[in-house]
């Protein structure tokens, strides 16, 4: 709870990812590099039923769980309900999703809900949230891997970041 209105004090723009379950190491440590190169200010974990901090998921991570701030809840609901109230926008990734990713403006103050590697994300968060944005796929396979599909929407939020500063002067 205290990030919120110190991200926001310091003038930044709040960027949270919330892991509703993931429980693979390798997937962890993945998802938190990829989001502490993406410049996210948090990861949201729920305190039981998530993958630990262990030696396999800081090596995945290439040392960014050092790095990144990791926060433990004891709710993912209230959590989410708590950021919501502060202001900040909630984003299902689902391949159930009705908006793409491209079409989310990253630049608000938001938090990327990503679901489980088996069960997705609990109807309570999808509930919660104002929108879920999908990843179109031309396979037949559904749904991309948790850490993939993090990395492809953690991208966007960088491509528009770029996008959003100034013409470098020549």
């Amino acid at each position: 709870e205290q990030i919120v209105p110190q991200l926001f004090e310091e003038g930044q723009t709040p960027f949270f990812l919330v892991l509703d379950h993931i429980t693979d190491v390798r997937n962890f440590g993945s998802i938190a590099r990829t989001a502490e190169c993406a410049g996210v200010h948090a990861l949201i974990v729920p305190e039981k039923g998530s993958a630990l901090i262990n030696a396999d998921a800081i090596k995945t991570s290439s040392g960014a769980l050092h790095t990144i701030n990791v926060c433990r809840v004891p709710s993912l609901v209230n959590t989410l309900k708590f950021l919501k109230d502060s202001g900040i926008m909630l984003y299902a990734a689902s391949e159930k999703g009705t908006h793409l990713y491209t079409e989310v403006d990253f630049s608000k103050p938001t938090a990327i809900v990503i679901g489980s590697e088996g069960r997705g994300i609990s109807t309570e968060i999808l509930r919660l949230c104002h929108s879920q944005i999908r990843i179109p796929v031309l396979g037949k396979i559904s749904s991309l891997n948790a850490a993939v599909a993090t990395g492809i929407i953690l991208y966007e939020k960088v491509r528009q970041q770029l996008a959003a500063l100034p013409a470098p002067e020549k």
